[in-house]
Parts: structure tokens; sequence; C-alpha cells
């Protein structure tokens, strides 16, 4: 989120099939008239079609009975395996889909999702949140990205997408891009590896908090059943006022201060774009009028069919309790990972997280005669600070016809910011993570708090041993040839080709490190790129000597985003097989733009020859570098200076 004061790939892949599933008005599916398509089945969706080009033999098998099939071979033609399901392994095999093309802009407009007018806010497609797009495993995605916003850049990055040999469609200016300029247009192409549901966003500045985000569906497999899918939801804090004026405020006031703010930066909370901003007066002229606020989510639930619930949070600030009254949830997703279900009556969901989740309609007791529900997404402890807000944000009824508000109460529900137990959190596919380096790890041990010398102006967070401070004009992916970097870029080295690379993240300051000031807080950290394993997760202080005989080697959770909890440590790892210019960063909006980020830079010279050609980043530079000349040579606009870290 940087700041302006304006405002191998796999052999099988020839493989190929043929499911179907429904689509989104806005979005625009190159069709291939040439392909045939044999199978289409229901999904989630109507009118969306999964198409793979026929091969003999192979068959939809994706059911509400055999979820965690997707594609067979009933022919048994295939020597080395005869089924897409659950149980492949995707970070090698997919089959291989259809191109799926589209349009997105980006432009300033007044929204008001919580009926409550934001004269800055920024969308996709003139719409908050922005256009669903859908695509199915394997299916190779081309987006098509023009910037409108008079006095900003843009960049768009496709939230935990592997982007395997495509670093350059990251979306991350300063990192793998120089931001999109006014009336220029970038062209992001990845191939969809994984499956499941995620977001789009923009990474430029704190743009995304004034809403420029979308949810992005890729079609796949389940490990449990259900019968009928809702398309993903976003949840999500809301300012009134834009990002880039709240950046300020959480600065701390004037240099070099940077305190915790006390008032609240973020005013209601919005499930899939809707909130109901409780201080609302029929006397403010930026209050909407009740007649024309959107309605409150609902969704019909009829007794005895699985609901499959796509849930992400794509907050500025907040992790948040999601539960329905009297419904238990089945998770069966973390991020993009397959896990094997379990079952909750709430589930913490941090930002930039995703989890999938089944609910079955068939309430627990007490029994509401009206058969109304609420959906509940409650700030959790310590992670978010929201004065006065609404929790109550969605309905479920079983009689559609009904309009009464719900009189169910809230279960007594775990609030603690902490991610569900480790142990709950079993991959589908399993990974045997190579131990032997492991006593490496403190040459990549990091500290998340606030560095101690001044940096442009104020004390920032950091990781390394100086904030994030990007030039978006100078991208590291165009200085690949070099053999040092600017300490401001952040770039930590990984040229390993095999095994693991081991990270640890801690909360608080470690002997013979560099000393930091102290201030504890809970961090959601992702790194880009990668799905990482989570060695260790605790609250306890890292010990450097002790702490590693407790890392879990056998299978243990993975992700792309996962909480570090307070004054406690993060242990992760991953596989160095995507070379690249891959950010680690905390996803609370504040702390990357003070400089909470890193860049991972994967086998350096191993990134040019996987990418290809680096032209279409070079023109957008060219682009850029001419709009800021336009501008009076500086950043964001006429007179506007840099103040943050660039992401």
């Amino acid at each position: 989120m940087g700041f302006f004061r304006s405002c191998s790939e796999a052999l099988m892949r020839l493989l190929s099939f043929s499911p179907s599933w429904e689509g989104y008005s806005l979005q625009k599916p190159l069709h291939l008239s040439d392909i045939e398509v044999h199978v289409r089945p229901e999904t989630s969706t109507p009118g969306f079609r999964c198409e793979y080009p026929t091969l003999a033999g192979w068959t939809n098998c994706n059911t509400p009975n055999s979820r965690d099939c997707w594609l067979r071979d009933a022919a048994s033609e295939q020597p080395l395996f005869s089924q897409y399901d659950i149980n492949t392994d995707y970070e090698k095999w997919w089959p291989q889909g259809i191109k799926r093309e589209f349009w997105l802009n980006v432009s300033g407009q007044t929204i008001s999702p919580d009926g409550f007018l934001k004269p800055l806010g920024k969308v996709f497609n003139n719409t908050y949140p922005g256009p669903l797009l859908e695509a199915c495993w394997g299916d190779d995605i081309t987006v098509h990205v023009t910037n409108y916003l008079p006095d900003n850049g843009t960049t768009v990055h496709w939230h935990g997408i592997r982007q395997l040999h495509t670093n350059e469609a990251d979306g991350v200016n300063g990192v793998t891009q120089c931001p999109i300029a006014t009336n220029d247009t970038y062209t992001y192409r990845f191939k969809a590896t994984q499956y499941g549901h995620t977001w789009y966003h923009s990474h430029y500045s704190l743009q995304y908090p004034d809403g420029v985000a979308g949810p992005l569906l890729i079609h796949g497999p389940t490990s449990a059943n259900w019968d009928q899918a809702w398309d993903p939801v976003l949840i999500n804090d809301w300012s009134h006022r834009s990002a880039f004026q709240d950046f300020q405020i959480e600065l701390g006031g004037p240099p070099p201060v940077f305190v915790a703010r006390t008032d609240p930066a973020v005013q209601s909370v919005l499930l899939n774009g809707t909130g109901n901003f409780t201080q609302c007066s029929s006397s403010n002229p930026l209050c909407v009028p009740a007649k024309d606020r959107k309605p409150t989510f609902s969704k019909i639930f009829q007794k005895g069919k699985r609901y499959l619930l796509r849930l992400i949070n794509s907050s500025t600030e907040s992790d948040f309790i999601f539960t329905i009254d009297n419904h238990l949830l089945e998770i069966v997703t973390t991020d993009f990972v397959p896990i094997h279900p379990f079952k909750n009556e709430s589930i913490h969901i941090a930002i930039g997280q995703r989890y999938s989740v089944i609910v079955e309609a068939d309430p627990t007791a007490p029994v509401q005669a009206d058969g109304n529900y609420w959906i509940r997404t409650i700030v959790s402890t310590g992670c978010g600070n929201i004065n006065d807000y609404d929790s109550q944000t969605g309905i479920i009824r079983y009689n559609p016809e009904s309009i009464a508000i719900p009189t169910s109460t809230q279960a007594n529900i775990n609030l603690t910011c902490a991610d569900p137990p480790l142990e709950s959190l079993v991959p589908m596919v399993p990974w045997a993570v190579d131990s032997h380096a492991v006593n490496d790890v403190l040459n990549d041990t990091f500290e998340a708090n606030i560095d101690s010398n001044i940096t442009h102006g104020y004390n920032r967070w950091d990781l390394t041993s100086t904030p994030l401070w990007l030039n978006f004009s100078n991208p590291t992916i165009l200085n690949l040839d070099n053999i040092t970097f600017d300490p401001y870029y952040a770039i930590i080295p990984e040229d390993y080709t095999q095994g693991y690379v081991y990270l640890v993240i801690t909360g608080q300051n470690l002997p013979d490190f560099p000393v930091k000031l102290n201030a504890p807080a809970a961090h959601p950290m992702h790194l880009h790129g990668h799905d990482f394993v989570i060695l260790a997760q605790s609250s306890a202080p890292y010990d450097v000597n002790t702490s590693i005989s407790t890392f879990n080697f056998n299978n243990p959770p993975r992700r792309d985003v996962a909480l570090l909890p307070l004054g406690g440590y993060l242990a992760i790892a991953f596989r160095p097989d995507n070379p690249g210019v891959w950010l680690l960063h905390c996803h609370i909006a504040w702390h990357a733009s003070s400089g909470l980020a890193m860049q991972i830079l994967e086998r350096q010279n191993d990134i040019i020859p996987t990418i290809g050609s680096l032209a279409a980043t070079e023109r957008t530079c060219k682009g850029w570098d001419k709009w800021l000349a336009e501008n009076n040579g500086t950043f964001g606009g006429p007179g506007n200076l840099q103040d943050d870290s660039g992401v």
C-alpha cells in the first residue's frame, strides 16, 4: 500500500475436459467456438461454463454427492493417473482449460455501502465491490486494467494466486511493475493452477480500502459435499474518509511520533458490500435516506440442503469472527488449500484470509419459530477498532416470504484474535517438509516492530533493518542484474533451488538483534507467489535456542496468510520453486504503508528466463514516467510527495 498525499509448468497440462458454471454480466470471457464441449453440469453460478478441450473418455465427476472429484477418465486411457480430484497435487498437475478474458477499469466514485456517503471512493467498473471474475481450474486468465483516476496510478494484485512463472503479473508497484498511469492500460496474464476463491485488489497506496477490490472464483473440487453455493462474500471494515486521509491520522501527528490511534479509523462493517452505519440521522446530508439504502444482506435456506459459503476478509485493519446463529460451520478450505473438514460454531478470519465453509440447513436448538437467523461478523478482541458498530450484518431466512427481523441470539463463542488451532487445519494434499536446513533459521529471522530510527519523518513499522520504501519508477523486477540493492527496498535473497526456505517472524525484540520500539500487535502476514507451511505459531516469545524443537514438519497447515500472534512468533517455510520477487507483508493497511514489508528475491538468475519478456513492464514504466513529468515530476500528481512505503 504505498501512499501519496493526493488522495515447471506441468507436463500433464495437455489433458482436458468440460464441466460448466454460471457467469457474471460484467465478465467478457473469450469463447472458443472450435472446441467441442461435451459435459455441462450444474454449478454455483448459472450460465457460466467450465470448458475443457475434449479428450476421449474424460467426463465430469463433480456432483452434489461427489464434490471431491472433478474430472475422470472413464476409459482409463492415461498411463499416469485417471482422475483430477481433491487429492491431486495442484502444485504439479492441473487440467488444461481455456482462455478467460476480462476488462476492468479503475475510477473515482461517490459510494455509500453503509448508508453514509463516501465522496472519495474508488471502484472497479463503477461498482463496489468490483465484479465477480470467474474461471476454472487450469484456465488461462487475461485481465486488461485501465486507470481512469486523475491523480493516482494503480495496479491490481491477484491475492494468493501462485503466479507460477508469471512474476510480472503479481501487481505490486515498485516491485513487479510501475503503476498504470492515468488513461493507460496494463494486461495481466496468468494461469489458474489452484482452485478456490480469493479477491483481487489494488496494491497501489491505500486504494483498496477506498473500494478498489472485488472477488475472484476459480471452480474446482471441494473436500466435502454441498448442494448449493454462494458467490464469494467480502467481509470488511469501512471508513467514510479516504484511506489516504486516515493514514495521515494513523501516523499519529507531527513527525516523528508514531502511536496507535485511539479514535476509530473505520466506522462500520460491511458484508458483501452492504452495511449499516448506526449513527446516521436524517438531519445529516451525508446520510442516505433509509428508503434508498442497500437492503441487509440475506440468503434463503431450504431445510436439509447443504450450502457452500466462500468468505473473504478484505479489511483495512480488522479481523472478524464469522458465525450464523444456531448453525454449525464445516470448514473445508484455508485460503487456496483444501483441508480435511472440521466443524465449529464460528471461524476467525484475519485480513486477507479466505475460508470455504459448508452449512447444513438444519438449525440447532433453540430453533426459531419464524425461521430467521442472524449472520454475525464480530471484530475479534484486540484486532480492530470500530466503536458502536452493528455486528448483525446478514440474515438467513427459511421462509422466503418473511421480512421479520431475526430474534435469534449469539452463541457463547470465542472472540479471541487467533487463527484456528493448527491441528485442525490438515491439508488434503500432504507435504512432508524437509527439515535438514532448519538450523539456519536465524539467518532469516525478522522482527515486526517499529524502527527506532526516523524514516521520512516518522518512526515506522518494519521487518528488516529499515522500513520498506520503494520508488514506483524503479521496480525491483527491472533491476535483476543488480548485485546490491538499496537497503530501503528490504530485499532478502533466497537462491536455493531445492528443499525449503525457512522464515521466523517475531513480535518482540530478540537478543543480539537491532533494538526496535516495542509496539505489540497481531499481524496477518501475507506471502505472495507461494503457499507456505506453518511450522509453529505461538503467543509465547520466540526463544532462539529452544523454539525450533516445537516445529511441526509432518504435513503442517499451509496457506498464504497467517496471523503473527501478539508478542509471539510465526515460523513458516516455502518451496523455492517459483523464481520471482515476492512481497511478504502485514495486511493491516496502515502497517504495510508504514513499511512492515520486505521482498523475497527468489532465484534471481532464473527470474527472467521463466518470465520471458518484460516489454510490457518497460512500456508501462515509460507511461508512468511520462505522466509524472506532465505532473511536475512528482509522485501522485502536482505538488504531492510520497509519504508511505509504496505498497
